[in-house]
Parts: structure tokens; sequence; C-alpha cells
């Protein structure tokens, strides 16, 4: 199994910053960020499922134009939208509804759509041709998941978007064969107040949340801020001890 990073940032603004995206294999999307938008017509039209963490703009921002682009290329063969009930009824609600976007669920009929969902339960593994998706519990602003995915050699595990959690880690630690942690971190310490409120990481928290990890594995950090990308990296730097993250990078790609 292999899985690429397409986005890992928390904002835009320059040639390599592009919001939260993961492809696995060829066909399956992990959010459905910014990234998405650099692959080609015939890598967009192969994606057969896309799971989505939650429904802020820079993890499905790329959700509508991808349904748009590649829907003469799906006939007959919906694209999978993997989520919560309570992700699907934003979604529904809020931007498949036909004033900010056409619901793809009802095109070209509802018998024959372009889109369908599957509602996905908490810790309950989706298989897909031996690659088991699973979400796991966070704690954001909205309704929100972390993943993790496992190709029964090994598993990854993607916390998404989450504040402080100790269900998150709870089941992070009952995975015996984890060997990838990647875990936000969006703010510096210096905000941690808007850390709390937005219901994500700075590195002071980081580190505390780390405390609670009880298995080996590697750690990379994902949706940093652009413009405090330095200035956070070297504050987990100094602040997490042996633990010893790495950033992630667009395009780093995991096999396993």
């Amino acid at each position: 199994m292999n899985l690429r990073v397409l986005g890992c940032s928390g904002g835009i603004g320059g040639r390599h910053q592009r919001t939260t995206s993961l492809l696995i294999d060829q066909d399956i999307l992990i959010d459905a960020g910014t990234g998405v938008t650099d692959l080609s017509i015939a890598e967009l039209a192969v994606i057969d499922h896309v799971f989505i963490t939650h429904t802020h703009i820079d993890h499905i921002a790329a959700l509508p134009l991808m349904l748009d682009t590649v829907a003469d290329r799906r006939k007959g063969r919906p694209l999978i939208v993997h989520a919560t009930a309570a992700v699907v009824t934003i979604l529904r609600n809020h931007i498949f509804n036909w004033a900010i976007w056409p619901d793809f669920s009802e095109l070209p009929s509802v018998e024959n759509s372009l889109m369908r969902y599957e509602i996905l339960e908490v810790g309950q593994p989706v298989n897909l041709n031996g690659r088991e998706i699973t979400a796991l519990p966070v704690d954001h602003t909205v309704p929100a998941v972390g993943y993790r995915v496992d190709s029964g050699s090994a598993s990854l595990v993607f916390s998404g978007d989450t504040g402080c959690c100790d269900a998150f880690w709870r089941a992070v630690n009952s995975i015996s064969n984890l060997r990838y942690l990647i875990i936000e971190c969006a703010f510096s310490n210096r905000e941690r107040y808007l850390a709390l409120i937005s219901k994500h990481l700075c590195p002071e928290m980081l580190a505390s949340e780390l405390q609670k990890l009880e298995r080996s594995c590697e750690i990379y950090i994902t949706h940093l801020k652009p413009g405090q990308l330095e200035l956070t990296m070297e504050e987990i730097e100094l602040g997490l001890g042996d633990f010893k993250p790495k950033m992630l990078q667009n395009n780093q790609l995991f096999e396993f």
C-alpha cells in the first residue's frame, strides 16, 4: 500500500502550500483539500473513494470541482464519499445544495448518480480490496474523525483536525501494528488561546498529548500555518524531547 501526501498545509500562500489531502494507491483519497488540484484529469478519474474527516473548507475545497471535472468519465460509476452521518448532513445542507454547488448525488438522476454517500461509524473498518480504513474519534469544533489506514502488515494514523482528545489516544494505543502517526499542530505557542478555542493543537499541547502515546512509531506534523511554519517547528523540536517528530511534506510517500 502507498500513501502520497498531496497537501498538508494549514493554509495557502506559496507555490508549495496545499491544504489537506492524502492519496492511497491511485483510487482512495482522505480529504480533498487544494492538494487534489495538482492531479491530472486522468488521475482524478480513477479515484473511486473519498474519506472525509470533516467539512471545513481546507479539507473539502476540491471535492465539488473534482466531481464536476470527471463527471463525463464516471457515468455508471459513482464516486463514493465516506463520512459520518453528521458530516454527510453538512455536505448535503451547505455544499451540495444547488445554491453553492449542484447535488451530484442526484445527477444525472438519483438512481444513476455521479456521487454516493456511505455512512461511517467510528471504530468500524471499511475494507477496500484488503485495505482497511477506520474512523477514529477526535475533538474538533465541527463533527470530525481521524483515520487509521491498515495494509494488514502496518498501520498509519492520521489525526485530521483535533484538539486534546483522550479517546483518540485510546484508539491509537490499541493498534498493535502502528508504524506512522500524522498529527496536526496548527498554531504556535504564542497562539495557544486560538488553538484552545478552535480545538487545534499548539506545540505545548502536542507535547502533553504525546505523553499519552504508548506505541513506538514515526511521528509527522501536519496542518502548520504557512506564516508560522518555522516558528512552530522550532517550538516542537525544543519542546518534545525524545519524540523527534518530522514535518510532513507535500509529495511525501509512505509505503506500508
